[in-house]
């Protein structure tokens, strides 16, 4: 039995809201990561890996993804480059009250790559959801990105929430890996590994 990962690339929310609009991208560069997602697409395509566009929707008075604004529309990286499957959402979770997960068992896919905005909302709740929906995943740590945010529970930089969610999807959800050493491993067709809690907690209490 051939051990080839079936592979579907998807890429969440590339949205102008978050490189125009009113929540701006600020780690990794916004500049670094749309050409890591540019570039991830580009290797799927000619690979023949299936590439799911998801997009977020919300009402259209709402302030951020009004439904027909601009912040709305899809960025021009991946508006202009050919799609496979595309998934409208109004929730965190490309699962969620969407055909996603039938239209990956529809196409035998095992391994989901992730990629697009944001790490620490639609990107780890559909990596999350992923997993336990029995798929190996992916995440390309240079073609995401994160927001700063600050509330009643304190605050965090943007590098931090980045730095803080690719370590923990590592120990557990998802090989993190850089979009570069993931085309080789598209091109290769071989697994890419990630850590478990055991061993990163280990690690981690020897540094």
């Amino acid at each position: 039995m051939s051990t080839t990962p079936r592979r579907a690339l998807i890429v969440i929310d590339v949205q102008n809201e978050y490189i125009t609009g009113n929540l701006r991208i600020e780690y990794p560069p916004i500049d670094i990561s749309l050409s890591n997602i540019g570039h991830a697409m580009d290797v799927a395509h000619a690979a023949g890996v299936p590439v799911i566009v998801v997009q977020n929707r919300t009402a259209p008075t709402a302030p951020l993804f009004a439904h027909g604004s601009d912040g709305w529309a899809l960025h021009d990286v991946v508006a202009s480059r050919p799609r496979d499957h595309y998934v409208e959402k109004t929730l965190p979770s490309a699962f969620t009250e969407t055909n996603l997960e039938a239209w990956l068992k529809s196409k035998n896919i095992d391994t989901l790559t992730v990629a697009g905005y944001m790490t620490h909302n639609c990107d780890a709740s559909t990596v999350f959801d992923a997993v336990h929906r029995g798929l190996t995943v992916e995440f390309l740590a240079d073609a995401t990105g994160a927001v700063p945010y600050r509330n009643e529970a304190g605050y965090a930089s943007a590098m931090d929430i980045h730095r803080v969610f690719s370590v923990v999807m590592h120990s557990r959800f998802a090989a993190v890996v850089t979009t570069q050493t993931w085309a080789e491993a598209v091109r290769a067709g071989t697994v890419l590994a990630r850590s478990n809690i055991h061993a990163s907690n280990q690690q981690a209490l020897q540094w």
